[in-house]
């Protein structure tokens, strides 16, 4: 099966965006456009978050009950939904981290020069 995305468009492994998420939000509660800002940011450009992706990513971890949100009126008087994390939402955080970590580790050790 052929690839669908531009070459130098690269898809996030699953569970990526909700790390990235939970982060954003362990940091100080945000609306959507300032957690797509927040991660571009953050990755230095290299990221970029479409609200295609963000919203229903939101949506799965307010089902969840990772996230809570409520309605609040931002600094340019306009209504937004803030999003805060919960405490299982760090919970579930930590342990996806370490076992990204994990995964990273050994991803690293195979490509690695093979020692002589």
């Amino acid at each position: 099966m052929a690839p669908t995305s531009k070459p130098d468009q690269r898809d996030l492994f699953r569970g990526a965006l909700e790390m990235m998420i939970l982060q954003s939000l362990r940091r100080q509660p945000m609306h959507g456009y300032a957690l797509v800002q927040h991660i571009k940011q953050r990755s230095n450009d290299l990221l970029q978050v479409e609200e295609g992706s963000l919203y229903p990513a939101l949506q799965r971890m307010l089902r969840d009950r990772l996230v809570k949100a409520q309605w609040e009126t931002s600094a340019s008087n306009r209504r937004v939904r803030t999003y805060r994390i919960t405490p299982a939402g760090i919970r579930h955080l930590e342990r996806e981290v370490s076992s990204f970590e994990q995964m990273l580790k050994g991803i690293n050790l195979v490509l690695s020069p093979a020692e002589s």
